[in-house]
C-alpha cells in the first residue's frame, strides 16, 4: 500500500525519466572525456614562430595523425624542447632537404618548397649561419621522422637546429585541424 509521503517525493514515471536523463548525461561525459584524452586536444600557441598563420595565444583543436603526418601539416611536437611546439611538416621519411641560400629557399628532393601554399608570401628561408647548434645540410629524413619548419622562419627554432633536428613521429601529439580562438579566426586551419 502506498503512503501519501512516498507519493510526494517523486512519482514513478518521473523517477524513470530522471534516471534515464542521468544515464545519458553520464554517457556524454564519458564520451567527451575519452575523446579529449585519446582523439582531440585543445592546445594554446606559445610564441611567434608560426606567424602570420598562427599567433601567440591562439587556441587550436589538435587531432591525431592517423596514417602519419603529411607534408604541409601543422603539428604539435612534444619532448623536443621544454614545452610543446607548433611547426609545419616540410619533408617526410626518405626525402632529402637542402637550402639554397642564394635564392632563400628550401629544397625537398631538389624542388623548391612552394610556401605560398601555406599563406607565406615572399617567404625566405636561410640556414642560421654562425650558429654552432645548426644542422648540416643536405639531410635525408630518416624512417619514422619528419623535417619541420616554423612559418616565421627568421625566429623559429625548428629542424634546422640540433635541439629539434629530425622529429620522431612518436613525439607528434597531433595535427592542428581547427582554430577555436580568436573568434575572428574561428574555423578549420590551413
Amino acid at each position: 500500500m502506498k503512503t501519501p509521503e512516498k507519493e510526494k517525493l517523486l512519482p514513478p514515471g518521473r523517477a524513470a525519466a530522471v534516471l534515464e536523463w542521468l544515464e545519458e548525461l553520464t554517457a556524454a561525459v564519458v564520451f567527451i572525456a575519452v575523446a579529449f584524452t585519446f582523439v582531440v586536444r585543445v592546445v594554446t600557441v606559445s610564441g611567434t614562430s608560426m606567424e602570420p598563420n598562427y599567433r601567440d595565444q591562439d587556441r587550436l583543436l589538435v587531432a591525431g595523425c592517423w596514417g602519419g603526418p603529411r607534408r604541409g601539416d601543422v603539428v604539435v611536437i612534444l619532448n623536443v624542447l621544454e614545452e610543446p611546439i607548433l611547426k609545419r611538416v616540410i619533408a617526410t621519411a626518405g626525402q632529402t632537404v637542402r637550402f639554397d641560400d642564394a635564392a632563400g629557399v628550401v629544397l625537398v628532393d631538389g624542388r623548391p618548397v612552394d610556401d605560398t601554399k601555406f599563406g607565406l608570401e615572399n617567404g625566405r628561408t636561410y640556414l642560421p649561419y654562425g650558429s654552432p647548434d645548426r644542422m648540416e645540410f643536405p639531410q635525408t629524413v630518416p624512417p619514422g621522422c619528419v623535417f619541420v619548419l616554423g612559418d616565421n622562419r627568421p625566429v623559429s627554432e625548428d629542424s634546422r637546429f640540433r635541439a629539434v633536428g629530425m622529429v620522431d613521429e612518436r613525439h607528434i601529439l597531433g595535427r592542428a585541424v581547427f582554430r577555436l580562438s580568436p573568434a575572428e579566426s574561428f574555423g578549420p586551419v590551413t
